[in-house]
């Protein structure tokens, strides 16, 4: 995954949780997709397995089972993810938690992103995936 370079920490806070969150949706997307690539199945298999696992229901309980390994400054993100409030609702296949959520785990994934955490990304991103298969 290309980086995104360095920034500053004042650039950094100049960025609304929102704005993470929105690079953070691409990353995790961008992550869920390379990893089904690996598996060589069929292109509406993978989609299908993508759809499901980007959806704001599935990056709720994503979340949750990241909550535990999270750091400090990790945990802040996310607080601050889940409290921004969109202009538009949560998805009819969402309830208004899970969608927050869902943008408390996409904030905090742009967050590492923009700090050029690629090891962190793949880390936790491992512990995604070990979760949904037990």
């Amino acid at each position: 995954m290309p980086s995104f370079g360095k920034i500053s920490r004042q650039e950094l806070m100049s960025l609304s949780p929102l704005q993470l969150a929105y690079i953070g949706d691409s990353v995790y997307d961008l992550l869920v997709r390379g990893h089904l690539l690996r598996d060589n199945r069929k292109l509406l298999a993978m989609h299908k397995s993508a759809v499901a696992r980007v959806s704001a229901v599935a990056q709720a309980k994503t979340l949750a089972a990241l909550l535990p390994h999270l750091e400090e400054d990790e945990l802040e993100y996310v607080r601050r993810g889940r409290n921004a409030h969109a202009r538009h609702s949560a998805p009819k296949s969402a309830t208004v938690a899970d969608y927050a959520a869902a943008t408390g785990l996409e904030t905090l994934l742009g967050y590492l992103y923009v700090q050029g955490r690629e090891e962190r990304l793949k880390e936790l991103f491992q512990l995604t995936l070990e979760d949904q298969d037990s």
